[in-house]
């Protein structure tokens, strides 16, 4: 079993001799690698290795391969299910010195990115051209982490998650033997779809250190609206009417009143329509037609239309502030889902029940994304955050056919219940994939099977 408790100081001195003292830090500095940013998730760590370039991050990895010590790597940490926590002592592994970034190729739209850049560099690194992904720690979140969690967020039905936009990984397995497939090439069957692999494996099988991204046309005029609706049936009723109708469209959220008006009250935010409503829509589209299509769409149903940078951010922050929201109350319990379509405005309506049935005084802020199913469950326990929260949850997807993690991973928090969404032979390709990757064992080993 991999080491957990201490490190030799014969191999804090070889981890020094690889990447310098300034990347290796002990002691007090290591806390903020250690929590993640709900405070849910908490562990230790005897040292955090911080490689500048990939062949830092191979020797590293070989060390720890050599040692048996176990390895969490960490990008941006803005994760929400402890996967990048090191909660049994493990060392993290963190790449965010990994920087190094070419130019984007107007030809082919795309960027070779370290993993250590953040997803908004990456979209601000051309003016013609954006990153599909946009979520909302964009500023802190790295290109490794996202496509180790295959991230999704808010531009999901237009343009697919993290594993979209990857054309190609650098990658390093735990024995230091380094994989690089950055060509590009849209067409390539030449063998097995590693980097497709990689992405959504959250650490486990290989360490990415650097990535070739497919960029998108930057949106051209792009406008925003929110629409007030009585209930999300209306809500899940008119996206589906937007995705049909509306040309150029990006992005189909929604947020429901009790949300609102705790931002309203902890947050300052007045609300975006003169009189209060049960659900929120919002929607944005760019391109030609777009403010007609949009226009038609909502008729005369209350709305808000921003088309300004101004107007647009501030309609924004009603749904990018949600996940604020819970933590107001205290620590959440933050759960991400999906569901079919047809089953999704039941979902949404009745999981709050499903919630307050297990723990009566448990607070429920829903809020997410329409068209692709996924609801995003933020809960403050009332009682004690046993599993009460997650095992009432899961179960009702898994009876509706949907799926208990939609874009954050199963890390932690989401292990015991994996089997509600796969099944016994499907964990044993699982691990039988990850010893073929890992044969050391060593890649955060307290996330899926082993």
């Amino acid at each position: 079993m991999p080491a957990e408790d201490g490190l030799p100081a014969g191999l804090l001195r070889e981890f020094r001799r690889v990447a310098g003292e300034s990347g290796v830090l002990t002691g007090a500095v290591t806390a903020g690698y250690a929590t993640d940013w709900t405070g849910a998730f908490a562990g230790r760590t005897p040292a955090v290795l911080r490689p500048a370039d990939p062949e830092q991050a191979a020797d590293l990895l070989r060390l720890c391969a050599e040692a048996d010590v176990a390895v969490v790597p960490q990008g941006g940490n803005t994760g929400l299910v402890g996967g990048g926590v090191p909660g049994h002592g493990e060392v993290v592994l963190s790449l965010a010195r990994l920087r190094d970034a070419g130019p984007v190729d107007p030809g082919s739209g795309q960027i070779t990115a370290g993993a250590g850049i953040t997803l908004a560099e990456v979209a601000a690194a051309h003016p013609d051209f954006d990153l599909g992904v946009l979520i909302a720690s964009r500023g802190s979140a790295t290109v490794g982490g996202a496509i180790a969690t295959n991230a999704g967020g808010l531009r999901v039905l237009r343009y697919g998650p993290m594993r979209a936009q990857v054309r190609g990984v650098e990658a390093v397995l735990s024995d230091g033997s380094v994989l690089s497939h950055l060509g590009g090439l849209v067409k390539d069957n030449t063998g097995y779809d590693y980097p497709s692999l990689l992405a959504g494996s959250e650490g486990t099988l290989a360490v990415i250190t650097a990535a070739r991204l497919q960029l998108v046309p930057r949106p051209a005029g792009p406008v925003t609206v929110i629409v007030g609706l009585d209930g999300v049936a209306a809500v899940h009723s008119l996206a589906l009417r937007a995705v049909r109708e509306v040309g150029g469209l990006l992005s189909a959220e929604f947020f429901l009143a009790e949300g609102l008006a705790l931002l309203a009250e902890r947050a300052g935010l007045g609300p975006p329509l003169p009189a209060p409503v049960p659900a929120y829509l919002l929607l944005e589209a760019a391109g030609p037609g777009a403010a007609d299509d949009l226009a038609g769409l909502v008729g005369d149903l209350p709305a808000a239309v921003g088309t300004s940078p101004a107007q647009r951010a501030r309609l924004w922050a009603y749904r990018e502030r949600h996940p604020e929201v819970a933590g107001f109350l205290g620590t959440p319990v933050k759960l991400d889902v999906s569901v079919p379509a047809a089953a999704w405005a039941r979902f949404t309506s009745e999981v709050p029940g499903v919630v307050t049935a297990a723990d009566p005084g448990a607070r429920v802020i829903i809020y997410g994304h329409v068209a692709d199913g996924n609801v995003h469950v933020n809960i403050v326990p009332g009682g004690a955050a046993d599993g009460r929260h997650q095992d009432a949850v899961f179960s009702y997807t898994a009876s509706l056919g949907g799926s208990i993690s939609a874009e954050h991973g199963i890390g932690v928090l989401k292990g015991p219940w994996l089997g509600l969404a796969r099944s016994p032979v499907e964990q044993a390709l699982f691990a039988r994939i990850r010893r073929a990757f890992d044969p050391a064992g060593i890649l955060n080993p307290h996330v899926l099977p082993r």
